[in-house]
């Protein structure tokens, strides 16, 4: 899933590709993660999005741009999503990043359990 995180997969997809029924897939991912297969994918999408933010260079990043290239084209969407995630808009992280301010993780990571489920 990391690797493919800028693009778009279809839960059937992913069953086809592991070779398991949707059900199977869904209680797997349920049993291991606490989520669905769609929503820990977009988790993946999202961190990966905040750790390009954090690392940005002023002048050769934009939201937008970062945003677009985790597969999130909504940017509207993204942005409200961001926020309920992480706590902060996008542009708050990439000023921070830019100011080398040390990023606010604490808010949700998938490592401490504290992540954003609708």
């Amino acid at each position: 899933m990391r690797m493919h995180a800028g693009t778009t997969v279809s839960v059937a997809e992913l069953c086809r590709i592991v070779g398991l029924s949707e059900r199977s897939l869904r209680n797997a991912f349920y049993d291991v993660r606490g989520m669905g297969p769609k929503r820990c994918l977009l988790d993946v999408r999202l961190q990966d999005a905040r750790r390009a933010l954090c690392g940005a260079v002023a002048s050769q990043t934009t939201v937008a741009g970062v945003a677009t290239d985790f597969g999130f084209f909504e940017l509207g969407r993204f942005a409200r999503v961001y926020r309920e995630t992480f706590g902060e808009v996008p542009s708050a992280t990439l000023r921070g990043a830019i100011s080398n301010r040390p990023p606010t993780d604490a808010a949700a990571t998938p490592e401490n359990g504290n992540v954003y489920r609708p």
